[in-house]
């Protein structure tokens, strides 16, 4: 036993020794690695601390007004501004990358959506990059209303299935359920639409969609096995 300890000691003190060797061999080349990632993370340090973060807090100051507009329907003005307030258009291009930059090209698609300018509202819509699980879910299912409107359907069907997918929840999964599966029964496909409704009441019975289904499946029950 004391022999296998002395030859583990032998190899733990072969294996430091070649290392130190590897070390003296290399040592340019590891310090000025090591100076590297010192310097990049000073350098990611300074530009969360000194210009995003300061760009976040100027960004979110300025959100008020546009706020504002769109909560009273004034959209152009929420887009545009006013002339003494910045819209939610400068926001999203002079601060993006933020969050209320990201939250600007949100603002903007739903804005452009109830314009019926759909295909603005697409893009815009499709550049926020939203964190927050319930707003993402509504965004992805207004592109979905606006692939509909677009008369894109089945592109419409997937965006309502990435919206539930996004956020599996009782607010806004049974709304986008609901416009996917009459989605389906205008196309013509009733065995999917009845499922997607029966999913509603199985799923999300304590939701004004799910406590209302009773009347869809009876429906889709009856076209589905003409």
């Amino acid at each position: 036993m004391a022999k296998q300890d002395n030859e583990t000691i032998v190899d733990v003190e072969k294996v430091y020794s070649n290392t130190e060797k590897f070390y003296e061999n290399n040592k340019k080349t590891i310090n000025g690695v090591g100076t590297a990632i010192l310097a990049i993370v000073a350098l990611y340090f300074a530009y969360v601390n000194f210009y995003q973060k300061p760009r976040e807090l100027e960004a979110s100051e300025m959100m008020w007004k546009a706020e504002y507009y769109f909560e009273v329907d004034s959209l152009n003005l929420a887009i545009n501004g006013d002339g003494n307030y910045v819209g939610f258009d400068y926001i999203a291009s002079e601060y993006s990358g933020t969050k209320s930059g990201n939250l600007a090209n949100y603002y903007i698609g739903i804005s452009n959506y109830r314009l019926g300018n759909y295909t603005d509202a697409i893009a815009f819509l499709k550049d926020a990059n939203l964190n927050d699980e319930l707003v993402s879910s509504v965004a992805l299912g207004t592109i979905g209303d606006a692939y509909v409107e677009l008369e894109q359907f089945q592109t419409g069907i997937e965006y309502f299935t990435k919206a539930v997918n996004n956020s599996d929840n009782e607010f806004t999964a049974p709304i986008y359920l609901k416009k996917k599966a009459i989605l389906l029964e205008n196309l013509g496909e009733y065995d999917k639409a009845l499922e997607t409704y029966k999913s509603i009441k199985s799923k999300y019975p304590n939701s004004a969609e799910g406590q209302d289904m009773d009347k869809y499946i009876a429906r889709t029950e009856v076209l589905a096995v003409k």
